[in-house]
């Protein structure tokens, strides 16, 4: 039994099909060794910026990964981070201890709990004690995707976060790119070693396509976009040679 958070290096890099791909990954690993269809629980701790009652994240996790065992622990109407989400619409603060339980008790029930953060790794949950996945990490003993973009500026981005999980002692278990172009312009091109580098083992843990919620057949897709040691198919090196500018 496991828990894997999924963070990202900000808003809009894909966090949220990234999270759906290594679920149906682990889900389909888990029913070739005639595990329970259960096996596979996906968790998003808060949902910003979507009104009560209409689909969220996990709705997309869902419809893409056909994975029903989901769970929201909080929901804020509007598109903030969630501790002033929290703070603006009247609503209760999810607090850590609670949220830690409640992984706790899935992971008990699941071979693996897949939980998407918000935003990025330092991005608070509670205005008291602003406690982040870096706290939630570490309670749990979680291990993190970061799932980063593939263009001008994410070298930075990625390099604090993963300086971050150091110093913190989080184990990183992979950098995922969130959004592949299909004609990536030279600087995409060159970013790709600089992540790489990055990554446990020098090796990047995916590299989804861009308009991957659009494809029909998304589990497949997935497969393909990830490596090997989270179900998937894909060739680390021939994608190296492939981009090398």
């Amino acid at each position: 039994m496991s828990v894997l958070i999924v963070t990202g290096t900000g808003t809009d890099v894909g966090k949220t099909v990234t999270t759906a791909a290594l679920a149906a990954c682990a889900q389909a690993q888990a029913q070739a060794q005639a595990r329970t269809p259960g096996s596979v629980a996906v968790v998003k701790l808060a949902q910003t910026g979507v009104r009560p009652g209409a689909p969220g994240d996990l709705a997309e996790v869902t419809r893409l990964s056909g994975i029903t065992e989901v769970h929201e622990f909080a929901r804020y109407p509007d598109p903030l981070s969630p501790h002033h989400a929290a703070q603006v619409s009247g609503r209760p603060e999810l607090e850590q201890g609670d949220a830690v339980m409640r992984v706790l008790d899935l992971e008990s029930r699941h071979d693996l709990v897949v939980i998407e953060g918000a935003g990025g790794l330092l991005v608070p949950f509670t205005s008291s004690d602003r406690w982040t996945l870096v706290d939630l990490a570490s309670s749990l003993r979680a291990g993190v995707v970061v799932v980063v973009a593939a263009g001008l500026g994410t070298i930075n981005h990625t390099a604090l976060t993963v300086e971050r999980l150091a110093e913190d002692r989080i184990e990183l278990r992979g950098i995922v790119i969130g959004s592949w172009p299909t004609r990536p312009d030279l600087a995409t091109r060159c970013n790709v070693s600089d992540l790489a580098a990055m990554a446990p083992d020098g090796a990047l843990a995916g590299v989804l396509p861009a308009g991957m919620a659009t494809v029909r057949d998304f589990r497949k897709q997935a497969r393909a976009a990830l490596a090997p040691r989270w179900g998937g198919t894909f060739d680390w090196p021939a994608f190296q040679a492939a981009v090398r500018p």
